[in-house]
């Protein structure tokens, strides 16, 4: 979220909660991207802010809810309010229950792995209609096709990024392996390590595709501990995912700081070819070089 927009958003959950009667004396970012993340005090609750033009959580909410009703590992909406998205100055907010982080915050790829195994059986039991994986690939085979789309990336990348997110798109399809409802997104950023255990968060980005497509997102070693991985899939499942974050970050929208030269890295990773890295260990060589 651009920094003009940071306060307007914060004041935006402030006076939303306050007006469904809860206490709200003072509010503090904890991650800003596409969406804004506040801890609201002393009520804590945890509230998530979007533009309204750019963002839909009702998605993200109906899945919380079905999550929540299976047991599943997931972070649970703010109890004391109806369970909807709210709509205030001009922005999209969801109230949700605020953890306090335990110390220290890490969560062991064991435990990592056995709550994304839960949340995929969890999943296994919804039936919501959700994208195909492969709708996110158009997406970001949209945005490297055009220049006017992508006008920062130069020719080399640009051809380079197509032919990644065809040919790992094909190989994954080829392959025909079965599909289920996934989470998107379980990298790191998107589990809380909290008293109960570790928690996903974030499900806007839920879509129908391979376990192995999640598994893409997380560390090696909480892909080690997941049960029966198709490793070949595997491999090609972590291309794509380089390939489709490597093309968001040259969407002049994009909301993440220095967002192209992460993208220059990920599109180096990419020609470097198999085996490739895992996403996280990649963005913390690249983030910690800075």
């Amino acid at each position: 979220m651009q920094a003009s927009e940071v306060s307007r958003a914060v004041d935006a959950a402030k006076s939303l909660a306050s007006a469904l009667g809860l206490r709200v004396d003072d509010a503090m970012v904890l991650h800003n991207s596409n969406k804004l993340a506040v801890r609201l005090a002393p009520c804590e609750v945890f509230a998530r802010v979007a533009p309204l033009a750019h963002q839909d959580l009702r998605f993200e909410v109906e899945l919380a809810q079905g999550l929540a009703e299976t047991e599943s590992p997931v972070a649970a909406l703010e109890p004391r309010v109806e369970p909807r998205v709210y709509e205030c100055g001009g922005f999209a907010v969801t109230l949700w229950t605020y953890y306090e982080p335990v110390t220290p915050p890490d969560v062991s790829p064991a435990a990592y792995a056995g709550a994304l195994e839960r949340l995929h059986a969890g999943m296994r039991t919804l039936k919501v209609a959700s994208p195909h994986f492969t709708d996110r690939v158009a997406e970001a085979q949209k945005l490297v096709a055009s220049r006017d789309l992508t006008p920062a990336l130069n020719d080399a990348d640009r051809e380079l990024l197509i032919s990644a997110l065809r040919e790992r798109r094909r190989a994954i399809s080829d392959r025909a392996a079965p599909e289920q409802l996934v989470h998107g997104e379980p990298h790191p950023g998107n589990v809380l390590a909290t008293h109960n255990g570790p928690l996903f968060i974030d499900f806007e980005t839920c879509c129908r595709g391979p376990v192995e497509f999640d598994l893409a997102h997380v560390p090696e070693a909480v892909s080690e501990c997941y049960p029966d991985v198709d490793q070949e899939l595997l491999c090609d499942c972590r291309g794509l995912v380089l390939a489709m974050v490597a093309a968001w970050r040259w969407d002049p929208g994009d909301q993440f700081p220095d967002g192209q030269r992460e993208g220059r890295g990920l599109v180096r990773a990419l020609r470097r070819g198999r085996p490739w890295p895992t996403l996280d260990a990649l963005l913390r060589t690249l983030r910690g070089s800075q």
